[in-house]
């Protein structure tokens, strides 16, 4: 299969799996996380004749709103921005992607957002049709993409709260605790809740000015909630954040 055009991607033929084999389905670290964790071993050597491994460089774009859908993504690597231009040129980040996130489902013909990288990402790539024709026939397949879809309704939800009537510190923290469980979700339980998005992201994230999210942060800092360090920031007082997160 050939790279979609503008995309550097790598696929990893299935020739070449017994080389590669960390990349086999079954082997997968963020299977049970997935889509994947309803198929059973029969169904999932199936899957993944279906499926190219993809890889992308920082800041490249998995797809683009307004784009042809042709593809849906599994993650299993990396962390992907989600996206929207407003009409004045603004931006509007409607969330970020994680390892066990599915990308690309549509009930339309194109995009509706774009989604492009933050980290490298590693992904399995399978056609819209083929994955189409494949979860027809499986309902439990079926089931475990409607909860998906009804996770995200209810990110979309508190999306919707948090750019409502929260104050700056409340949207904040409300990332920083969202974040920091989003990442424990995939094993990193550091202490040091790691940020690889800019405050520009975070700020088009929560409605917010970028000059306000620095000060909210440093206006934490100095609070003794938490510290900011290289790449993230380690939380001090995570009682205060979680409290302030859930008002």
């Amino acid at each position: 299969m050939s790279s979609v055009p503008g995309m550097q991607t790598t696929d990893v033929a299935r020739s070449d799996l017994k080389y590669n084999k960390s990349q086999l389905c079954s082997l997968c670290d963020v299977r049970s996380l997935g889509i994947c964790g309803a198929l059973d071993q029969t169904d999932l050597l199936q899957f993944e004749r279906l499926g190219r491994h993809v890889h992308f460089a920082a800041k490249e774009a998995l797809f683009t709103v307004g784009e042809p859908a042709g593809y849906v993504y599994n993650l299993t690597a990396g962390v992907v921005r989600l996206y929207r231009l407003l009409p004045d040129g603004r931006r509007q980040i409607i969330g970020f992607a994680l390892p066990g996130d599915f990308l690309g489902t549509t009930a339309f013909d194109r995009y509706g957002f774009s989604a492009d990288v933050i980290e490298t990402v590693a992904a399995c790539r399978v056609t819209r049709d083929a994955f189409s024709l494949f979860s027809e026939s499986r309902p439990h397949l079926l089931r475990r993409i409607n909860e998906f879809a009804s996770r995200e309704l209810m990110l979309a939800y508190d999306q919707m709260l948090l750019l409502g009537q929260r104050t700056a510190k409340e949207k904040v923290a409300t990332f920083l605790i969202g974040w920091r469980d989003r990442l424990a979700r995939i094993g990193d339980t550091k202490k040091t809740i790691r940020l690889p998005m800019s405050r520009q992201d975070i700020a088009d994230f929560l409605g917010l000015s970028i000059e306000t999210v620095s000060r909210t942060l440093t206006a934490f800092e100095r609070e003794k909630m938490l510290v900011i360090v290289t790449g993230g920031v380690r939380l001090l007082d995570a009682g205060r954040a979680e409290a302030l997160a859930a008002v």
